[in-house]
C-alpha cells in the first residue's frame, strides 16, 4: 500500500528541489576552484560537481536534489552549504527545506553599533532603553538608564553589573529574590551556545568577584527571558517601575534591545529626576 506525502511536505520538497537547482545554477567551476570540462548544456555547477565538493555521493545529493525522502544530517548540509557557497541566512533556508531545525544565525563579533540603532536608544528616554549582546554585554545605553538604574561607564555587562556594582544592587529592594531568576536566564541563554567560551569567560570573571554568583551558578536553574516587571528604588524618586520587552534586532540576532516602559506614575517622577540631574 502506497504511502501519502503530506501536502506540507511535498511542497517543502519541491521548494528544496527548486532552491538547490537555482544556487547550483549560480555558480561556475572557477567560482569553486574547478577546471571546466567540456560543453556544458546548462549554467552553473553540474550535480556530480557539487558531491565532489560536499564530499557526499553523487546519487545521494541527486536524491536530495529532486527532493526524494531520504535522512539528511546538519553535517552534510553544512558541507553542501559550503559547496554553494551559501550565506547564513541561505543555510538556514536549507535546513527548514530539509526538515531540520536551522542553526542560530549571529552576526561578526565587534561589529560597530550602527548610528540608526544608537539613536533609537537615545530616542526612547525620558524611557531607560539598553541594546546588549548575546553575552549581556552593554552595546548602547541612554541617560534614561543610568540616571534609573545607576549605570556608569565602568558597567560593560549586564550580569557583571548586577552583581557587582553597588549602587545599582541597592535599588533593588528585592534583589535576593530576583538574583537565582537572573543567573538562571543567563544560564539559558548560554545553552543555546554550548561551543561558544564567551559565555564561560563572563562565567570565570564573575565567579572571581562574587561568591553568591558561584553559588547560584552551581545550581544549574534555567529560566526564560520574556516580558517582565522592573521595579527599582532609587534614592531621589523613591519607587520606579518599569514594563520591560525585549526584541530582537532583525539583521543583528545576536543583539537584542531592552526597552522599559514606566507604570503610572514611574514615568512623571523619572522625567523631574532627569530634568534635575541633565548631566548624570
Amino acid at each position: 500500500m502506497a504511502v501519502e506525502i503530506p501536502a506540507v511536505a511535498l511542497g517543502r520538497r519541491e521548494q528544496l528541489r527548486d532552491f538547490l537547482r537555482t544556487c547550483r545554477a549560480r555558480l561556475t567551476p572557477r567560482d569553486v576552484g574547478l577546471v571546466a570540462t567540456g560543453r556544458r548544456r546548462t549554467p552553473g555547477l553540474r550535480r556530480e560537481e557539487v558531491a565532489a565538493l560536499a564530499g557526499v555521493g553523487v546519487s545521494w545529493y541527486t536524491w536530495l536534489e529532486q527532493g526524494r525522502d531520504i535522512t539528511v544530517s546538519a553535517d552534510v548540509l553544512d558541507a553542501i552549504s559550503r559547496a554553494l557557497r551559501l550565506s547564513d541566512l541561505e543555510r538556514a533556508h536549507l535546513y527548514l527545506l530539509a526538515g531540520l531545525n536551522p542553526p542560530r544565525v549571529g552576526g561578526a563579533r565587534g561589529a560597530e553599533v550602527t548610528p540608526e540603532l544608537r539613536r533609537l536608544v537615545d530616542a526612547w528616554t525620558p524611557r531607560p532603553a539598553i541594546l546588549r549582546d548575546r553575552y549581556w554585554n552593554l552595546l548602547a545605553i541612554n541617560d534614561a538608564t543610568r540616571t534609573a538604574f545607576g549605570y556608569d561607564d565602568s558597567d560593560h555587562n549586564c550580569l557583571i553589573s548586577f552583581f557587582t556594582n553597588a549602587r545599582y544592587r541597592g535599588m533593588h529592594v528585592h534583589w535576593s529574590a530576583i538574583a537565582p531568576v537572573v543567573v538562571a536566564a543567563f544560564r539559558a541563554c548560554a545553552a543555546h551556545y554550548p561551543d561558544d567560551p564567551e559565555y564561560g569567560r563572563v562565567v570565570d570573571r564573575l565567579s572571581a568577584v562574587s561568591p553568591e554568583f558561584t553559588e547560584l551558578w552551581a545550581r544549574h536553574e534555567v529560566a526564560a527571558a520574556g516580558q517582565a516587571v522592573k521595579a527599582v528604588r532609587h534614592p531621589e524618586a523613591g519607587e520606579l517601575v518599569f514594563d520591560l520587552t525585549t526584541l530582537s534586532v532583525t539583521d543583528r540576532p545576536d543583539w537584542f534591545l531592552e526597552l522599559y516602559n514606566p507604570q503610572p506614575g514611574t514615568g512623571e517622577r523619572l522625567e523631574r529626576l532627569l530634568r534635575a540631574n541633565p548631566a548624570a
